[in-house]
């Protein structure tokens, strides 16, 4: 906070830490050294100024963090939980614990876990009323967020304002035109017939690979040249009026190849390849027409009717969707047919879950060798090191949970990818199916594999001669790894946060990109440009603190605290960076809160089951009656998707029908939906085919 406080009063300093808000054109804020003036305006910030400076996902995101599905539930549980099993755990001494939560500073941690508590104990009722308390307090907030989620897209889908994506739709796996009849044709006529009052147009997609080449290699001269030239005017000083002409390499990576003056070179060349972009942009539109295309209707009511409507009498054609918004599109996937997508998505599915059962064999591996004893048993040379009282306290607590985050980092492009690959029309979706296969991944090799990996690395010897043992001494290994995962929780919002708020990596690489490569203004702005806030990762992330203190929330109550600490730190930092910092790259109104709300719920999921199974080890009789919560949670889930989940998909035609503030122009959305690289007025669309 100090440091934050220190470098965003710097006027220098401004673009990265008040980009947002200098891209809307409004004022960074008084300057002051006080080191809290930062949490007061976060604290007065409104959910209408998050929308309007962040978009509505934005809003979304915290009302997760908020509108009681994280804070509240933990509030909650802490206030009842802590003060009625604490001291049922301490005061049980019937139990000696041989498997201690941990060595050393954190040995006093077992007598506050529920492996305090002796077999078939009546003090288990303690943990058994804990777990419903739990549950039910997480199925009303649930509801509530999810009413007040649906409250907030409706506002946003009946503004006045014309959102281009709202008289748009997106229709796939075209089949093949009637002879005689062009794609173009074919397409308006269908459609046509249909809607004949508020049918506009159509655009049909085109294959635009190779004239994407060209418009990329034309874009990439002239910024060259921009860069140029401004090298070339700060050249002309007093001494030199003339300035220095700058030059370039024309071969391999600019280092070798013969020696020409930049500005002329890079005219020559934008002069070559415009009439080139001209020639492919007409053959894209004539001759590569694909089986996809946008269709725009004069009334919003209508696109919404349109896009949730069946077309056809077969699943495999005219297949529509709402479109959505232009900077969403995934061009490249628009074309593919039905059955490609079905292959494609479970291939990918496939690929992910090996993927999840491979990465849990290092995870594992990495939870039980970056334990403090067992690297010193592997490398004998750090005990030196490691004997130095504060060193050992900081590695035994931190270095598997560093270890783990930096291991993990590498995986969200690899998921990205995937998701793409499935087939997905629009970046908001891709995310989507990203923080899913991000979620399942952590809870899956995170939670469950260190866990794993970290009883059967010390039991290894118990299980091959008791082999039917390894039910019971995964459950007793539970409150074994508290500490594991109440420091891991530690560490994220103690150093994560920090990161966040003090900005201090996106600084460094600001300031040495303005320094060594930025030569223009549009460099300087890519330099500084901040991104969004990274749902892919940031909500999966959340959701793996979620399930890490919801498990070990009854089992030890003392993790609660520290997921309180994380979740209202990340509410306060973030909002912040959501007023200040970063930019939405999309918009769509909510669309994440389905995926979050079934995720919250297999979380819950998974720590009646983990509790039930805790419980049967413990042989306290009346184990089956937590039974009846597994299956109230997939009723409660069935029942928010019948309620609530199909306004997420489509737009309501009550919500589409209320009143514009103006007209809208029709020719203009139409354009908006054109890809860059086909953008001209050269081109008469209308005689082209109009792709």
């Amino acid at each position: 906070m100090l440091l934050f406080t220190w470098l965003s009063a710097k006027p220098e300093n401004d673009v990265v830490y008040y980009p947002n808000r200098i891209l809307k054109g409004l004022d960074t804020g008084l300057r002051t050294r006080n080191p809290v003036s930062w949490i007061k305006e976060a604290l007065s910030a409104t959910e209408d100024d998050i929308i309007s400076m962040s978009g509505v996902d934005t809003a979304v995101y915290f009302v997760y963090l908020t509108t009681g599905i994280i804070l509240t539930i933990l509030l909650v549980s802490g206030i009842v939980l802590l003060p009625m099993l604490l001291p049922v755990s301490v005061t049980d001494h019937s139990v000696r614990l041989t498997n201690t939560t941990s060595n050393g500073t954190f040995d006093q941690l077992d007598q506050l876990s529920m492996g305090h508590v002796g077999q078939s104990s009546p003090r288990l009722w303690a943990y058994v009323i804990g777990i419903y308390l739990v549950s039910i307090v997480t199925y009303y907030l649930l509801w509530k967020a999810y009413k007040h989620v649906s409250d907030l897209r409706a506002t946003a889908l009946m503004s006045p304002e014309i959102r281009v994506e709202q008289f748009t739709i997106l229709v796939r796996d075209i089949p093949n035109p009637p002879e005689g009849e062009t794609r173009k044709e074919q397409v308006d006529s269908y459609f046509r017939s249909i809607y004949p009052d508020t049918f506009f147009r159509s655009m049909v997609v085109t294959d635009t690979k190779e004239v994407n080449k060209i418009w990329e290699e034309l874009e990439g001269y002239r910024k060259k040249l921009t860069r140029a030239e401004c090298l070339y005017l700060r050249s002309k000083t007093v001494g030199n009026p003339e300035g220095v002409r700058p030059t370039n390499r024309i071969g391999f990576l600019g280092l070798c190849g013969k020696k020409v003056d930049t500005i002329e070179y890079c005219n020559e060349k934008i002069n070559e390849l415009i009439p080139k972009l001209e020639a492919e942009q007409k053959i894209t539109l004539r001759e590569k027409q694909l089986s996809s295309a946008l269709i725009f209707f004069s009334s919003r009511v209508a696109a919404a009717s349109a896009g949730q409507c069946l077309h056809a009498r077969m699943v495999d054609t005219w297949t529509v969707m709402e479109a959505p918004e232009p900077r969403q599109l995934i061009w490249s996937n628009l074309s593919l047919h039905f059955y490609e997508r079905q292959v494609r998505k479970y291939v990918v599915y496939i690929i992910v879950a090996l993927t999840i059962v491979f990465y849990m064999i290092p995870i594992g591996i990495i939870s039980a060798f970056t334990t403090l004893k067992n690297l010193m048993k592997l490398l004998p040379f750090i005990k030196p090191v490691v004997k130095i009282t504060v060193i050992r306290t900081v590695l035994e607590a931190y270095l598997p949970q560093i270890a783990l985050i930096i291991f993990l980092s590498l995986l969200p492009k690899l998921l990205m990818c995937l998701s793409k690959a499935e087939g997905i029309p629009s970046e908001s979706h891709a995310v989507r199916a990203t923080s899913g296969k991000y979620f399942y991944f952590t809870v899956l090799n995170v939670f469950i594999g260190v866990t794993l990996g970290a009883t059967l690395f010390s039991t290894i010897k118990e299980v091959e001669d008791h082999p039917n043992s390894i039910i019971s001494l995964l459950a007793a290994s539970l409150p074994a790894n508290a500490t594991f995962f109440l420091t891991y929780v530690a560490l994220k919002f103690f150093v994560g946060y920090g990161l966040e708020l003090s900005r201090i990596i996106p600084l460094i690489v600001y300031h040495l990109k303005k320094k060594y490569l930025c030569k223009t203004e549009a460099d300087l702005r890519e330099a500084w440009a901040p991104g969004d806030l990274g749902y892919a990762t940031r909500v999966p992330a959340d959701m793996l603190i979620v399930t890490i203190v919801l498990c070990y929330s009854v089992i030890a109550p003392l993790i609660i605290p520290f997921g309180i600490v994380y979740f209202a730190l990340g509410w306060l930092v973030l909002r912040n960076q959501a007023l200040k910092v970063y930019v939405p790259s999309y918009e769509s109104y909510g669309r994440m809160w389905p995926h979050i709300h079934t995720r919250i719920l297999a979380a819950l999921v998974l720590y009646q089951l983990t509790m039930l199974g805790y419980l049967g080890v413990k042989e306290f009789y009346y184990t089956p009656i937590l039974f009846l919560l597994p299956i109230a949670s997939l009723i409660f889930a069935f029942i928010c998707s019948k309620k609530f989940y199909r306004f997420f998909q489509h737009t309501a035609l009550e919500v589409a029908g209320r009143e514009l503030k103006e007209s809208p122009n029709m020719e203009r959305v139409f354009r908006s939906f054109v890809p860059l690289s086909l953008s001209t007025d050269k081109v008469d669309y209308d005689h082209l085919g109009d792709a």
